[in-house]
């Protein structure tokens, strides 16, 4: 199964989502995990611990999800590609730690396999509970990146997608899982090295003083123990590593952040889209619950409904552009989701009132197919 270099090689192999994440990540260069078990993330955790020496890196349990991102942190500045997984409690301790990374431009990326909450919920069961928190969990006024695969396939590029992102911006990178896709077994492709494009991030030179907040977009990254001389700052800060603590070098600074956020925003933004050129109404999903919500279109199809489909691969930044002109040609548009309405309210908030959204959701189960139709029917009549 996998060459000298501990690498899968190229290959379709039977995978869970989690088994197609962890070897993702290997294959975009992770070589630093640390974690805290938790379900239904632990299957990753697992194989990251047998995997990570295979390929010449480094495993670590720790003691909590605070510490986990405490490591990440550290070894991301000397030089490693980094990652966790987590589910719901441990993503709101980690929380923290993300705005510490915002702030400081570290590059690593956090799996959330979601699960039901608030609280310890189902352990075991999806839901879609921390697609809002994903971008505004942490304090502060700066968002996140956040991609959402539906399929174990997808799991492994995404995943991919993910590192190459964190490393050219130098931010966090989220992948939402969920407890279902995470168990779920389907055949996995891993393509030939040469197929798959890895971004690595710019390393500063000794030279360079500057190392935050570029007027370009992204500063050159110092490592520690190259020689350089910076301070990582959970402070207010300025280019330099200064700490500033004044409310005009903090609006620079936000400024600045922002503005890397928007310059990623048009390469992150994906949406697939289905027979939308003559639809009436269209289904918008992500994630596991997108798979439902496609095969309830290809039905109302075959039975001459004007119905259009639409996923959400990035949540975060939310291109409400993108939105709009994807969604243009619906009188209704369909929100379908394992919680009770958080996309749904930003679909309606971005569309305003020229358009009507309805919601069809669950929590612990995926949303049947037949369930869906039943809507598009109703709204068709």
């Amino acid at each position: 199964m996998t060459k000298n270099n501990g690498l899968l090689s190229p290959g379709t192999y039977l995978f869970a989502g989690n088994d197609a994440v962890a070897e993702g990540a290997i294959a975009a260069g992770c070589r630093f995990y640390a974690g805290y078990p938790i379900t239904p993330s632990t299957e990753l955790a697992e194989r990251m611990s047998r995997r990570m020496p295979e390929v010449g890196g480094m495993y670590v349990q720790m003691e909590d999800e605070i510490a986990s991102m405490g490591a990440l942190m550290g070894a991301s500045w000397t030089g490693k590609k980094v990652m966790s997984a987590t589910s719901g409690l441990g993503f709101c301790l980690m929380q923290e730690h993300i705005g510490f990374a915002i702030a400081s431009e570290t590059p690593l990326v956090l799996v959330d396999v979601q699960r039901c909450g608030p609280a310890s919920g189902v352990v075991a069961e999806p839901m879609q509970g921390d697609v809002m928190q994903a971008n505004y969990g942490h304090n502060g006024d700066i968002g996140l990146i956040a991609l959402s695969p539906s399929t174990v396939q997808e799991s492994f590029d995404l995943t991919i997608e993910c590192f190459n992102l964190a490393e050219k911006y130098r931010t966090p990178v989220i992948l939402l899982s969920d407890a279902r896709l995470a168990k779920m077994r389907e055949k996995l492709r891993t393509p030939r090295p040469e197929e798959v494009e890895i971004i690595n991030r710019t390393i500063a030179d000794k030279r360079q003083k500057q190392f935050y907040l570029a007027k370009e977009g992204v500063a050159p990254m110092p490592l520690f123990g190259a020689g350089h001389r910076m301070v990582v700052a959970i402070s207010s800060h300025d280019e330099y590593g200064t700490i500033r603590m004044n409310a005009e070098n903090h609006r620079v600074m936000v400024d600045r952040l922002n503005d890397k956020l928007r310059r990623a925003s048009g390469e992150v933004t994906k949406i697939e889209s289905k027979f939308m050129d003559d639809a009436e109404m269209a289904v918008l999903s992500y994630g596991t619950t997108a798979r439902g919500a496609l095969s309830a279109v290809k039905q109302a199809r075959k039975e001459g409904i004007k119905v259009g489909y639409v996923r959400l691969i990035s949540i975060w930044p939310f291109n409400e552009d993108a939105i709009r002109r994807v969604l243009s040609r619906a009188r209704d548009v369909i929100v379908v989701e394992l919680n009770t309405g958080l996309m749904k309210k930003e679909i309606e908030r971005t569309l305003g009132s020229d358009k009507k959204t309805h919601l069809v959701w669950d929590v612990g189960r995926l949303v049947p197919p037949d369930v869906i139709l039943r809507k598009i029917k109703e709204l068709s009549n």
